[in-house]
């Protein structure tokens, strides 16, 4: 029966961790009983996963590749324990797996085996040697990273792999990169095939994305346009697909003018794990030598365009040089007029010129009616504006919109007192550039002689209301000061009835969602870090009832 054992201390016996006081059996796929003498002698792997589990559906293929990659060897076995929680579920998943598994009737022995191997999220793989010692926790990123090479998960083995993979980087070159096995060719949209030959000498990016993936569909069109531009100087662009479906890479890559890998072609997941990919969408520059030149040049094409060629870091701190110095002589004219605009409108459409705006104080508001934050911040922002308003008339608010339509653009602006920049103009993904805007809502606060003042209004507002205006640094430390100075009278600890596990401390919090009325809080709290739980000042107990 499975039993509370280190697992770190001593070796486990198989037959005792992984049978049961009414079972003495472990099951295969096609449902016969098989005894535990078929782990004798060989090291084994606990795989901890479920259905339900999105991660766990998405690593099982490649433990089956690895699996039946090692199986044949005969001493190697995994052993199913199922997190599902129907016997269906347990059946479906199991059905897919050509290993053992625990019954999921056994629903003790399963929970045992999670609390015994420490398994706190799925998919866990535990291997265990030919003498039941854990060989390793972690050997889900292992099979992810090196596939079956990584047998027999020793730390030993794991290390050389590493260093192999650091000395291929040091020698690293276009054709170790896209070359995999005896495929070197790559396809076009129209299913043309290129040799990766045909590349060699070129800057080449290496362009991660999903069509699927609304960030990455905005990038490509942005993308394309650059490319079209620098096509013809050395350059190209591969398409590493993340797509799940054949049907979404084929509509997405229909869009796209450059290059790609096949479909589920396996040097896509070993690229995924070589260049350390973690965000969508990724562009990595790969250097006419073959080398790593930007681990992701996404901003970098966001905001300055082709200009942004050849991706060299001489270039790129040329061009933020250059920002620096646009930004020091910003004026509202330089952010707001274009060759063919230099207007906004109100909610009546009616135009309202710039140049009638010059020597206000204006916010620059960047929302859409489709983001929940942003819904939720407007009547804040309607507030704070009507109150600096009544003070301070050279005061105004300019909406930056993010929606996919008019008529939703129509329907959100109707509900604001301010002025907007039209739906279907260029100068929104000028600003969202400009002002490196990448979620919403953003507030950025610019001054008279049109130079950025603040770009954290949003979160001033949510702390301070209307009393954080005029935003400058100076404002802004004046108010700090008072906050903290009236701060010193209150208790730096409280208590909660509902949260009443531990005490809550008065700390300083960048940003934090109040337990008490449910909304963001920015600034001193009543907080409890081992929970995550917070409060306003203004909603934790008085005084007199923490007494």
């Amino acid at each position: 029966m499975a039993m509370a054992i280190d697992q770190e201390s001593s070796p486990h016996h198989l037959t005792v961790v992984l049978s049961s006081k009414e079972r003495d059996f472990l099951m295969c796929q096609n449902g016969e009983q098989v005894t535990f003498s078929r782990l004798t002698g060989k090291i084994v792997g606990l795989y901890f996963a479920g259905l339900w589990c999105g991660p766990c559906r998405k690593f099982t293929p490649k433990l089956v590749e690895a699996y039946e990659s090692l199986h044949p060897k005969g001493d190697f076995e995994i052993v199913f324990i199922s997190s599902d929680k129907d016997d269906e579920s347990f059946n479906e998943y199991f059905g897919q797996m050509p290993w053992l598994a625990v019954p999921f009737f056994d629903c003790e022995a399963r929970k045992n085996l999670k609390q015994l191997f420490k398994v706190r999220a799925i998919p866990h793989l535990v291997v265990l040697d030919r003498t039941g010692k854990v060989l390793s926790n972690d050997v889900v990123k292992f099979i992810k990273t090196f596939g079956p090479e990584a047998y027999p998960f020793t730390s030993e083995r794991i290390n050389y792999l590493r260093q192999e993979e650091e000395k291929a980087k040091e020698n690293q070159s276009l054709r170790s990169l896209l070359v995999y096995g005896s495929r070197d060719l790559l396809i076009t949209n129209e299913d043309i095939k290129v040799s990766v030959s045909e590349l060699e000498g070129k800057t080449v990016c290496l362009y991660f994305a999903m069509s699927t993936h609304r960030g990455c569909k905005n990038f490509t069109l942005k993308l394309a346009e650059v490319y079209g531009k620098i096509k013809g100087n050395n350059f190209e662009i591969v398409l590493i697909s993340l797509d799940e479906k054949y049907e979404d890479f084929k509509e997405g890559f229909a869009e796209m003018p450059w290059l790609a890998l096949p479909f589920k072609d396996k040097n896509c997941e070993r690229l995924v794990q070589y260049l350390e990919h973690k965000l969508l969408p990724q562009l990595v520059v790969i250097s006419p030598d073959g080398k790593t030149l930007q681990q992701n040049a996404v901003k970098f094409v966001e905001e300055y365009g082709d200009e942004a060629f050849p991706f060299t870091q001489e270039k790129l701190d040329t061009l933020a040089n250059l920002k620096k110095k646009k930004l020091e002589a910003q004026t509202l004219e330089s952010i707001l007029v274009t060759a063919d605009r230099d207007f906004v409108i109100s909610n009546g459409g009616l135009k309202v010129s710039v140049c009638k705006l010059v020597g206000n104080n204006i916010v620059l508001y960047f929302a859409a009616s489709w983001s929940l934050p942003s819904r939720e911040f407007l009547p804040k922002l309607v507030t704070a504006y009507q109150e600096i308003k009544k003070n301070d008339e050279n005061f105004e608010v300019i909406f930056i919109s993010s929606d996919q339509d008019e008529p939703s653009f129509d329907n959100f602006f109707s509900s604001m007192p301010w002025l907007a920049l039209p739906f279907d103009d260029e100068r929104r993904s000028f600003l969202s550039r400009r002002f490196n805007i990448v979620g919403i809502p953003v507030a950025i606060a610019i001054s008279p002689n049109g130079c950025t003042v603040n770009t954290q209004v949003r979160q001033l507002l949510e702390t301070h209301g209307a009393g954080s205006y005029p935003f400058t640094e100076e404002h802004i430390k004046n108010l700090q000061q008072h906050l903290k100075k009236n701060t010193m009278g209150w208790p730096k600890k409280g208590g909660d009835e509902i949260h009443d596990e531990h005490e809550l401390a008065l700390i300083h919090q960048q940003v934090y969602l109040c337990c008490g009325c449910k909304e963001m809080g920015y600034g001193w709290a009543f907080f409890c870090k081992r929970c995550d739980y917070g409060l306003h000042p203004k909603c934790a107990p008085k005084q007199e009832e923490i007494n």
